[in-house]
This record gives structure tokens, C-alpha cells and sequence, in this order.
């Protein structure tokens, strides 16, 4: 078995990524529950009782609007269909956009009364009219929702009302934060504005993060008693994006300023690094009994690591192969492992494989390596 250790000094754009969980061990909030990642990578910069199951408050209406983002991408719904106000949707409590009993409001108005306004009322307008009553809306939000990778998340209602069964994990939002994100770009420029004018009311999103200049652009709060503050936030800067999910606060200035420095040492303590393109040459193997001497060894797609700086400064890239590789050798097979490990994280592997195709020596061929290795050994050229 060869191993070879690699000094890597030339960084590229990279277009394919790792994800995984890379601590920064001097991190601690007040926060009951938080999570920290890369929103390209999906690396984990930080967590808090990420995986605890607990009360999302009106983050879970995130859930609410996927299910909307899909039915306007698929079509069975547009931004200008209208829905009906019923009695029940009328008569919510807590934060509400106002809509009257008995009205048809239109979908684009409906998405800002619940991103902006975090409108319960409109919530349960959504429910009922996708999904006839917001009991079945909810059981198709959990079972969607399992789908799309929240593993654990468990809806009662559209809205994030008090339930003692309403339940999902801090990694869970961070997922389907990402999702929102990735999959509906034209959708998620909703959540950048900071009021909306309903019925005469005009009413401010109550997202802190969006009134400082930090390069955040999304994506929802939430609050009850048992509960206490939360946010699921988004900020870009320098064409890096993180996502951040904090709840269990004490107060709206508390979660205002954790958040906030959060986000902050996230973009200074840790970037992305372009460690190889697809089909860049890693390593070049010795061939045995093959028609070239050599084979290179490449990564199908490309690898972008996210780290803090202190570990991209130490960290260690290795290639771990059988040496020399027999011919004949198949372009596409799996001939080595690429190995990176730094402080911290944890060592990411990826498979090498043959970047082209080599034969097999012929008979008169094989005879001169046999007698070059019986003079030569394991030197032989």
C-alpha cells in the first residue's frame, strides 16, 4: 500500500462540493438550539442540540411555503390564482395579515402576508387551499418533508401554533432553508422585503437581520412561550452564502445580536477552499505490465472544501493506492483514495479513478519487465 502525501498550492473554482462538520471548538451561544452551515457545501461550521427535538414556532411556516413554491413551479398553481378566506383562517390569532372572512386574496399577496407579515391567518388560507383542511395540508407537509431530507420533523398545522406534537430540529430548518434557496432563486427574493401593505396595513418583516448592512436577505423568525425567539437566517458576502438556525432565546434584541454574531464568525473564521476540478490529474500511478508506464488517478467531480483558515494552513492531503497497478486498467475504475485531514474537521475521502484506459503488455512485452524487474528489482525502469 503507497501513500503519498501532496502539497497542494494552486487553488481553482470547483464545481462539485463536500459537506461534512469542521467545529470551530471556541463557538458557544446562548441560543437553546443553533446551527451554523456553508449553504454551497452544506459544511457544518457549528451546532447546538441541533438533532433536539423542539417547538418551531412560525420558522416551521417555511414548511408552508415549499409546499407553495412547488405548486407554482409545477404549475398547478400561479402567483395571480385566488383563494378564499374561510371562517377558520379568518378568526386566527396571533400575527395575521388581515384578511377579510369570505374574500378571494391572490397567491403573490398570500406569500407576503405570510413571508413578510407572518400571517397566520394567511397560512391556513394556503392549507385549505391546496389541501381542503389544514389537518391534511399538514400530514402532506410531513410526509413532503421527509422527502426532501428532515428526517425527523413532524407538522400539526401550517402556521407553527402551539402543538405538543408541532416538532422539528434545528437541522431540519437548515435543510429546508437550503432548499428554498437552491431550488426556487425567484421565489426566495420575497423574503428580502422589508414591508407589505394589506387591507391598509402596512406591516415590517419582522426579520432583524434585514435592517444591517451584513448581507442578509432571508428568512424567517418565530416566537411563542415555549418556544422562545428564533430565526432561520440566510447573508451572503463575497459570493459566499450561510445559512443560520437559533432558537430558545430570551428576548427579540437577544436574537437580534447572536445571530448577527453568529453570521460574523462564520464569514471570518472559516472559507471555501477549490481543492481539485473534475478529471484534474491527482496522482500518477506506476503501471505494472502495462502498455504506458503510468496511469493518472482523478476525482469524477470536483471538491471544494469549506474549513476554518487555521485548518486549511494544516492541513494534510494524501493519496493511498497498491503500487504498482496491475494492467489491464479500465478508464473509470477505482484505483486509489484521496484523503484530506486537518484540526477539527472530519477527514474528508473521496475515490481516485483511472483517468484513461491501459493495456495489457503482450507476451514479448511481459518477458522484458519480468527480466528487467529479475535484473533491476523494484527500480526498474
Amino acid at each position: 500500500m503507497l501513500t503519498r502525501t501532496l502539497l497542494l498550492i494552486a487553488i481553482v473554482t470547483a464545481g462539485a462540493f463536500s459537506s461534512g462538520s469542521i467545529l470551530a471548538q471556541s463557538i458557544d451561544s446562548p441560543a437553546r438550539e443553533a446551527i451554523l452551515l456553508d449553504a454551497q457545501t452544506g459544511a457544518v461550521l457549528f451546532e447546538k442540540n441541533a438533532d433536539e427535538m423542539m417547538p418551531p414556532a412560525s420558522m416551521s411556516k417555511l414548511m408552508t411555503l415549499f409546499m407553495v413554491f412547488e405548486r407554482l413551479r409545477d404549475g398547478s398553481i400561479s402567483l395571480d390564482d385566488t383563494m378564499r378566506v374561510s371562517e377558520a383562517a379568518w378568526r386566527m390569532g396571533g400575527s395575521r395579515m388581515f384578511v377579510e372572512h369570505n374574500s378571494r386574496v391572490t397567491v403573490s399577496d398570500l406569500l407576503r402576508g405570510v413571508i413578510v407579515q407572518s400571517g397566520n391567518d394567511a397560512s391556513v388560507v394556503f392549507a385549505e387551499g391546496l389541501a381542503g383542511s389544514e389537518e391534511a395540508f399538514a400530514e402532506e407537509m410531513t410526509r413532503r418533508g421527509r422527502e426532501i431530507g428532515l428526517t425527523r420533523s413532524v407538522f400539526r398545522n401550517s402556521t407553527g401554533w402551539p402543538d405538543p406534537d408541532h416538532r422539528t430540529t434545528a437541522r431540519d430548518l437548515s435543510t429546508l432553508a437550503r432548499h428554498i434557496i437552491q431550488v426556487f432563486p425567484a421565489y426566495y427574493e420575497i423574503f428580502q422585503e422589508k414591508e407589505f401593505t394589506y387591507n391598509n396595513i402596512r406591516q415590517g418583516n419582522r426579520n432583524p437581520l434585514l435592517y444591517k448592512d451584513i448581507g442578509a436577505d432571508g428568512l424567517k423568525t418565530g416566537h411563542t412561550e415555549e418556544s422562545g425567539y428564533g430565526l432561520v437566517a440566510s447573508a451572503t458576502r463575497k459570493g459566499r452564502r450561510l445559512i443560520l438556525v437559533i432558537n430558545g432565546l430570551e428576548s427579540v434584541n437577544q436574537r437580534s445580536q447572536e445571530s448577527e454574531r453568529l453570521l460574523d464568525i462564520g464569514f471570518r473564521e472559516f472559507n471555501n477552499f477549490p481543492m481539485f476540478l473534475a478529471n484534474e490529474v491527482v496522482e500518477d500511478a506506476q503501471v505494472w505490465l502495462g502498455s504506458e508506464p503510468t496511469v493518472s488517478l482523478v476525482l469524477e467531480e470536483s471538491l471544494l472544501l469549506t474549513m476554518s483558515r487555521k485548518a486549511r494552513r494544516e492541513m494534510k492531503v494524501t493519496v493511498v493506492y497498491d503500487s504498482p497497478i496491475a494492467a489491464p486498467i479500465e478508464k473509470g475504475a477505482r484505483l486509489a483514495q484521496l484523503r484530506v485531514e486537518g484540526p477539527n474537521m472530519e477527514p474528508v475521502i473521496r475515490d481516485l479513478v483511472a483517468a484513461v484506459e491501459v493495456d495489457r503488455l503482450g507476451f514479448v512485452g511481459r518477458l522484458g519487465a519480468a527480466i528487467s524487474h529479475i535484473v533491476w528489482g523494484s527500480q526498474a525502469p
